[in-house]
């Protein structure tokens, strides 16, 4: 009689490196809560997805940063999505005036889905993709703007 050992080691790559197309993701947009899905999305454009927290200051700057140079962002789609509470995404939104910027979609991701999918640990968390939907880069924590811009 033998034995035979076998260890099974678990992917340790995360999910969005596996699966380097943008996720089915749904969020409640501001400001007045429709749905706003991976399918609403405008085709062949280059997307960046940023999971936010209003109450981080990293994030405070982070988009403070991103509307003074909004211009090198004008061909990009920018969806902004947070966990937090309604009310508290809302003050973000409207303290930033996020309505005057017409391409950025910021909404509540209820479920946590986009944060799971992409293990953040740090807000804020960036990923770039490009116009078929593919992950470029992601960035976590202090995130420079114009280096961003660079890959577009």
């Amino acid at each position: 009689m033998s034995a035979h050992l076998v260890f099974a080691q678990a992917d340790s790559l995360p999910i969005f490196r596996r699966f380097p197309n943008v996720p089915p993701f749904t969020i409640m947009s501001f400001p007045d809560s429709t749905a706003f899905k991976k399918e609403d999305l405008s085709n062949r454009t280059k997307l960046m997805l940023v999971i936010f927290s209003p109450d981080c200051d990293h994030c405070r700057h982070f988009t403070s940063d991103l509307l003074k140079h909004y211009d090198l962002f004008k061909k990009v789609q920018i969806v902004m999505a947070s966990s937090m509470d309604y009310s508290i995404i809302k003050q973000f939104y409207t303290e930033f005036n996020i309505a005057q910027y017409p391409a950025i979609h910021m909404g509540r991701d209820v479920n946590y889905f986009l944060g799971t999918f992409f293990q953040v640990t740090q807000f804020p968390s960036v990923f770039l993709y490009d116009k078929k939907g593919k992950l470029i880069q992601d960035f976590s924590g202090t995130i420079d703007v114009e280096k961003l811009a660079s890959f577009y």
